[in-house]
């Protein structure tokens, strides 16, 4: 089966950093990035991002031009693409405004979270567990019932619809239990569990221990980052790429497919050598 085609999207100081040393949400991307970023969100059948770029920014980026919605509908997609978090944790706060935000919501986490998954901890305003039926009430109605309008023919779920999982309640429409080896997620078996649900082209915003994570398995194929004039420095200041580094010789190789500058940002377009990526995944195992 063939893994989903894997774009990292990101806005990055003249320094090569995705935040300031204190990891504040980066917003000094321009209106002209943000306009690129949608463009890509758009294209794209799912978005992956880290719990810690959830938790910095609390939202994600949907699909708000009209006109990129009708594209999407006229090539037989839903309106917005599945938001797909990756985390170890199987809690999280439904105050976030991601929660709030009309888009499918897919949790991918490893094996071990099944057995420490328990009733969320965090209170809503309209919803609760019935402990005696084991089903979520919202509203005084089982939220099993409940429908939406984003739903698409590849094995998504109804995007208010909320799975029971060992007896906890979860915000996620799906949530996908990859390997995982030396307690990190297999991304082989991630990607290949994402094609199965007909996931074919996935966007990654980071954060930077992600993109390295899924660059070492040989699974990027693109990279867009935007160049802002700005330098935050920092030893402590998160990278693009982070995790344990490449050594030079076995470091993913890059090919430059084009430079464009709008106002005082530089996009840069790469492909990556997936020939080149694979073999350092090789003598890494």
């Amino acid at each position: 089966m063939t893994e989903p085609h894997a774009t990292v999207i990101l806005a990055i100081s003249a320094d090569g950093k995705i935040a300031d040393a204190v990891r504040s949400p980066a917003r000094f991307g321009s209106a002209n990035d943000k306009a690129h970023l949608e463009q890509q969100v758009a294209a794209s059948d799912a978005v992956l991002f880290g719990n810690g770029t959830l938790q910095a920014y609390g939202t994600t980026m949907r699909v708000i031009s009209p006109e990129l919605v009708k594209q999407r509908e006229l090539q037989g997609k839903p309106p917005q693409p599945v938001q797909i978090v990756c985390s170890r944790s199987s809690q999280f706060d439904p105050n976030l405004r991601f929660f709030q935000q009309p888009v499918p919501r897919w949790l991918l986490t490893g094996p071990d979270s099944r057995e420490t998954a328990m009733p969320s901890p965090y209170p809503t305003k309209d919803t609760k567990f019935d402990r005696t039926s084991g089903t979520i009430l919202k509203n005084g109605q089982d939220a099993r019932s409940t429908r939406d309008e984003f739903s698409c023919g590849t094995g998504i779920l109804p995007v208010h619809k909320r799975l029971i999982e060992n007896g906890a309640t979860s915000q996620f429409d799906r949530i996908i239990y990859a390997k995982t080896a030396g307690g990190e997620i297999d991304w082989i078996d991630a990607f290949q569990q994402l094609a199965s649900f007909g996931i074919k082209r996935l966007a990654i915003l980071g954060g930077g221990k992600l993109v390295a994570s899924v660059l070492a398995a040989g699974l990027v194929d693109e990279l867009w980052l935007t160049v802002c004039p700005l330098i935050l420095g920092g030893a402590d200041a998160p990278t693009a790429v982070e995790g344990e580094g490449f050594l030079a010789d076995l470091a993913p190789k890059l090919e430059l497919l084009a430079v464009k500058q709008v106002g005082q940002e530089v996009f840069l377009h790469y492909r990556v050598d997936r020939t080149e990526a694979q073999t350092y995944s090789e003598t890494r195992v």
